[in-house]
This record gives C-alpha cells, structure tokens and sequence, in this order.
C-alpha cells in the first residue's frame, strides 16, 4: 500500500508506503497474498489491508503530516478483487470509534474474511457459464468490454454464490478493492466508478448500468449488493468524521470516487484522445484512449476514467520482459548494450524475417512456441543473433498493434 502527497504544482511533498509480508507478518502472506492448495485460487485478507491504512497513517502522523491541508484525496486499487461486508456493517462503519485504529472496529465486518484478487484463476465454470446465459462470449464482450474471464468479479461472486450460499446470504454489500478503500475514507459504502467497473463482466460499457441478465447469471438479489456506478471522476462527499478526530482532516476534505489501477495509469499519464501508452513488464501491457471501441475476444475495453463519453482499450501479453531478457542472454551475452547495438545494426522491417516468441502459453493471442519465417514466407528453426533480436523486438511491437487495431485504435 503506497501514499502520495502532491500540491497543486504536481510537486510531491509526502511518499511512503507499507510492505504487507515485511511490515504486517501476523498475516503470513507471500507476496501481500495466499496461493491455495489448488493453485488456482488466491486471495488476500481484507483486515490486512485495513491494517495496513492504519499503520500507514500512523507512519504519516509520527512523521509531523499536517493532515488539514489535505483538500482531497482519492485513490487505486487493483483491479477485479472484490470485498463482502457482513449485514449491519455499515453501521459500524459510520460509527467507528476515533479512539481505535480501523481494523479492530472493522474486525466482524466482512462475510467473506480472503478476498478473490486479480491473480485468481478458479473460475473457468462460472465463466462458462456466464458465456451461455447471455449467448456466447462475443456478446459478453459487446456488452460489458470483455468475454468472461476468471479473474473478473461477476464471475468471482458466482463461485462464491455457489459454494458458499450463507456467507453470500450475509452479505449486504459487495466492493472492489477500490470502492472498499474509498468506503473507508468515506465512513459509508463507496459507489463502484464505471472504469473500474467494466472490469467486472457485468457493466454495459454503453449505458454505463449493470446488465440484468449480467447480474442473474452469476447470483440472485446482486444489484442492491452492488449499489449504482457512478462516473470515475466524482467527488463522493467528506471524508469521515473518524480521520478529523484521530488524524487532523480538515472537514472539508473532499473523497474522490477511487478507481483501478489500470485505469488510474492512464489518467496518471495524462493520456489523450490517440495516445498510446505501454508498459514493458514482465507481462507488456498496453493502455490507449479510444473513441469507438470495437469490444473483441481479446483484450478489454472500460470506461474511461477521465472522460465518461470514451473508452480505453488494455492488451496484456504475457510474453514480455522475461522473453526479451531469454533472447539478451541466448544472442546478447546477457548484456542490453550489446543488445541494442545488434538492434541498431539491422534494418527496420528485418529484410523480410519475421518472429513470433511465446515462451510461455501467451493471453493475446493464445499461442506458445517460437515461430521464424524468412523473407520468402518459409519456416526456419534459426536466425543470425542480430536477426533473432530485431525479430523479436519487431514482432513484439507489430503483435500490439495488430491487436489494439482490433479494439477500434486508427493508427
């Protein structure tokens, strides 16, 4: 969990932030989450994160913040994991006592104690199944940005539905972790913002509303657990009496409905209408402003955050970083100067050799295995080093375009 104080130039005045294994061991998370036994499911518990937003305030207090200058604060969260809060809590919510730190108010509060996050992959019958309610997954995809992925909330609620009927019975809210931490500052449930929200396979990215027939496939009574969305831009109201008598927040300070953390890049990066945005990682990702999207089975579109009337497209390609530090090691002698120097030694467009480089299965497009083909179109098991390390750096970046063209990007 990070923290960022900016004024009104941009200037940052505060950062710090807290390392849920290192600084909040009582849980025994490994990497902030719990791999199951099945090593599909992954979850991560919902007091350590409030915890962590207490510890982190505390850190902030001990280091002389002056907390009343704050005007307004929103924030991030990681996409598609999602938060039950047990009957009556919103009560408890209101009324958290400013003499205790937030999680032991909130300790009785949650239904469901191991929230589902992004990393999850359990779902694959209730993805199935979602497809087959609403005829198929190009019309999910048309409908709500994404064909149904095991990942995503509505498929997540299912699964919890099914297995687990009573602690769903006991729910009276569902979050994502986004609108939960927003839910905190706020000392009442948060709205889902449309962005993060089109990450879930139940929004209609048109008419920015849950979908009904969404919504029946996964569980009964779901759109009053949901609330209504709301766009991702607005201000939700105060922030809760709670932060003023235990941190100093002015009463005025302003909560700014939170959104997801693929959403919250671009706006961070000021992205605009035709811009492109890619993140080199150990998975790529690819981020754009779009205006007419055209909702494919790969890839995703939401709602765009800083702008309700357009969308943005997001491609992620397994094959990233790690495939390209395989070539550097095989081609480079393990360093990027050379690297870019055999790039540089080679022309644009390869003389015609082409490679496609999926060490692992790939999402876009579902593929695995290393594929050459020379200038005149034949398969070859090998190229010259220089070859090998355009090719793939070529065929990394065409496949992005290729794909973003698909959603509706004009290049």
């Amino acid at each position: 969990m990070k923290v960022i104080a900016i004024d009104e130039q941009l200037r940052v005045i505060y950062e710090d932030n807290v390392h849920f294994d290192k600084d909040l061991p009582e849980f025994k998370t490994q990497g902030g989450v719990y791999i199951h036994s099945d090593r599909l499911t992954v979850t991560s518990p919902v007091l350590m994160w409030v915890k962590a937003l207490d510890m982190i305030l505390e850190k902030m207090k001990s280091s002389g913040f002056n907390f009343s200058q704050v005007r307004a604060l929103s924030g991030a969260g990681q996409q598609h994991g999602s938060v039950y809060w047990k009957k009556g809590s919103i009560q408890i919510l209101k009324n958290a006592s400013s003499e205790l730190p937030l999680h032991q108010s909130l300790k009785g509060c949650f239904s469901v104690s191991d929230s589902p996050i992004w990393m999850d992959s359990s779902t694959t019958s209730q993805c199935r199944e979602l497809e087959k309610a609403v005829g198929g997954a190009q019309h999910l995809a048309s409908v709500t940005g994404s064909r149904a992925y095991e990942r995503f909330t509505g498929n997540q609620i299912a699964k919890i539905y099914n297995q687990n009927p009573e602690a769903y019975r006991q729910t009276e809210r569902i979050s994502l972790v986004s609108s939960f931490a927003a839910s905190l500052f706020l000392g009442t449930y948060a709205p889902i913002d449309y962005s993060d929200g089109s990450g879930m396979n139940l929004l209609q990215i048109w008419e920015k509303a849950w979908s009904k027939s969404c919504l029946d496939a996964c569980a009964p009574g779901l759109e009053e657990r949901l609330g209504c969305p709301v766009p991702s831009h607005s201000v939700l109201g105060p922030i809760s009496p709670y932060y003023s008598q235990r941190y100093g927040f002015s009463p005025d300070c302003k909560v700014v409905a939170f959104t997801g953390d693929n959403p919250a890049s671009l706006a961070g990066m000021r992205l605009q209408e035709g811009d492109i945005a890619i993140s080199l990682g150990t998975s790529d990702t690819l981020f754009l402003w779009i205006q007419e999207p055209t909702p494919a089975l790969e890839g995703h579109i939401l709602c765009n955050p800083v702008d309700s009337q357009t969308y943005m497209a997001l491609l992620c390609f397994k094959n990233g970083s790690l495939m390209r530090e395989k070539i550097r090691d095989d081609c480079a002698s393990g360093s990027w100067d050379e690297f870019s120097k055999a790039l540089s030694s080679t022309v644009a467009g390869n003389s015609g050799n082409l490679g496609f480089y999926f060490d692992v299965m790939e999402i876009t497009p579902e593929a695995v295995g290393v594929h050459r083909f020379n200038r005149d179109n034949q398969k070859v098991s090998r190229f010259p080093k220089e070859v090998e390390i355009r090719a793939l750096i070529e065929g990394q970046f065409m496949a992005k375009r290729i794909h973003a063209e698909k959603l509706g990007y004009k290049v």
